[in-house]
């Protein structure tokens, strides 16, 4: 029996400018897509991170009032490494966030706000593929971009931000689903794969938290194994794989 062939990814389209990753949590787009997002910004691309919380239900051992600072400091931190500056926080609740009209006004300000042409999420299906269940808020956030990207251009959907001079934006060409278990575009990671790692590193109490690996050794290999795999199909070379989405 022969084996199914893998379809080969596209390269990601670089006619771009400005960017907005949005997603739920600090590390999801250090898990994901740092080093493509380091090599964007060293070409003088501008990149916004907005995330819908501040991850303050993320570790077990510390409550969320001391949780969420330390998380977000963590995460400006981590951004900064790959040349990313501003980073916005929704302050929706951690663990519990909800796909509706709420989620996706803020995130549509959000697109207003900066007139992105690309704009970034996480995997917003049920799985990671197979039986590899997502959680909510991946789901939610994903989801709720995917739709604020086009609610953004519509004057009559969530007015609001409009009446804080927030004019309607339709430039968003593309939305790039990082994480998808059906990618079809990708970046070269070459050049970023170790200020992806180091971008990870930032991230180490909740490393701490989460295995009793070594941190560095933990960042390094999980990231080196993900590129290495989006690299099987997009070249040989290192990569970071997307589901490209355009608008």
């Amino acid at each position: 029996m022969t084996e199914p062939t893998i379809s080969q990814l596209e390269p990601m389209p670089d006619d771009w400018q400005r960017a907005l990753a949005v997603v739920a949590h600090p590390d999801d787009l250090e898990y994901g897509c740092s080093a493509a997002i380091a090599s964007w910004t060293d070409a003088g691309r501008e990149v916004v991170y907005v995330l819908a919380t501040r991850g303050e239900a993320g570790i077990d051992s510390l409550e969320p009032a001391r949780c969420g600072p330390l998380r977000e400091r963590e995460q400006r931190a981590s951004a900064a490494v790959v040349g990313v500056s501003q980073v916005d926080f929704l302050d929706h609740r951690d663990g519990v966030v909800e796909y509706g009209p709420a989620l996706r006004r803020d995130i549509a300000a959000a697109v207003r706000r900066y007139r992105p042409e690309l704009v970034i999420t996480l995997n917003h299906r049920d799985t990671w593929g197979g039986t590899s269940w997502n959680t909510p808020d991946h789901v939610a956030v994903g989801r709720a971009t995917l739709d604020a990207a086009g609610d953004a251009g519509n004057r009559w959907i969530f007015p609001e931000p409009a009446g804080r001079g927030l004019e309607p934006w339709d430039g968003v060409r593309w939305v790039a689903v990082a994480g998808s278990s059906t990618p079809t575009h990708a970046v070269d990671a070459t050049d970023g794969l170790e200020r992806a790692v180091r971008s990870l590193l930032e991230h180490r109490s909740y490393i701490e938290a989460l295995t009793d690996e070594d941190p560095e050794a933990y960042a390094r290999g999980f990231l080196t194994r993900t590129a290495q795999e989006a690299g099987r199909r997009s070249g040989g070379r290192p990569a970071v794989a997307f589901e490209l989405f355009p608008r």
